[in-house]
């Protein structure tokens, strides 16, 4: 199924279940799939899952534009119009949460109940005179590089901090290598340009002005988005959030510890 942008831009989407909506947002360079251990979970639970590829990702339209974060928050905002979908609780992981978080600023929150954001990009990653504790220009521009040169090695070099296998955290070599070809799935143009974004955007204005009930999960070992940086300085711009912070967690809890991140999502919304 697909539905369009303002711009034209064809998405591919999913639907399935009937009930209280969860739109699931996805990851840079991931699309719908990697939500295998979430959709059939709450679909079973009695909830209607429904999640769209990003453009430039999975079988949605490769624009050459739009891949900045006020595009991106539209393209969503386009989809729940599609849709029609009210009392949303949206579940959005990494790039996924400051396209949510930037939803939210632009279009309000009459059609949403609440947010859960996992291992997400917020509030600002890039180190600024306002926030020192950023990451430097340089880690961006290096990360860039390496994945101009090889994009497979840069992906299968980020892999085991990804996971954070050396934890003990489970995560198979199979289902390293579906996630590999999935984020190289993408297309390579859409890959650099939603780095550059999601290194450059900063959500903190937006984030305080939040009034929906907010769920933040993230790893204390993710090395994408490290919590002292990410999910602890979120939780701390919204009011009245809760926080949980995983031991031993890498950014991709979504898989290493989906039954417990399923068991307190669910907690959420029936609170």
């Amino acid at each position: 199924m697909f539905f369009e942008t303002t711009d034209g831009t064809r998405l591919a989407y999913e639907d399935y279940g009937q009930g209280r909506p969860i739109v699931f947002v996805t990851s840079s360079m991931l699309n719908t799939e990697m939500w295998e251990y979430q959709i059939p979970f709450f679909v079973e639970q009695g909830f209607r899952c429904v999640s769209f590829d990003r453009r430039g990702h999975g079988r949605s339209d490769r624009p050459s534009t739009g891949y900045d974060i006020d595009t991106l928050a539209d393209d969503l905002a386009a989809f729940l119009d599609h849709l029609d979908l009210h009392d949303v609780i949206f579940v959005a992981h990494s790039l996924g949460g400051a396209e949510v978080a930037r939803y939210l600023g632009r279009h309000g929150e009459d059609r949403a109940d609440r947010a859960v954001f996992v291992s997400a990009i917020l509030p600002f990653l890039k180190q600024t005179e306002d926030n020192p504790e950023g990451a430097p220009e340089a880690a961006l521009d290096a990360m860039l590089a390496a994945i101009r040169a090889d994009r497979p090695k840069w992906l299968t070099r980020q892999s085991q901090a990804y996971f954070a296998t050396q934890l003990g955290t489970e995560a198979s070599p199979a289902m390293i290598d579906w996630k590999i070809r999935m984020c190289l799935s993408a297309s390579p143009w859409a890959t650099l340009q939603v780095q550059q974004t999601v290194f450059h955007t900063d959500n903190r204005e937006y984030l305080r002005g939040l009034t929906l009930p907010t769920l933040v999960i993230h790893g204390d070992a993710d090395f994408s988005a490290p919590a002292e940086l990410t999910g602890r300085r979120t939780a701390a711009l919204i009011p009245g959030t809760v926080y949980k912070e995983y031991p031993a967690a890498g950014h991709g809890l979504y898989v290493t510890h989906k039954d417990q991140l399923n068991a307190d999502i669910l907690d959420f919304i029936k609170s």
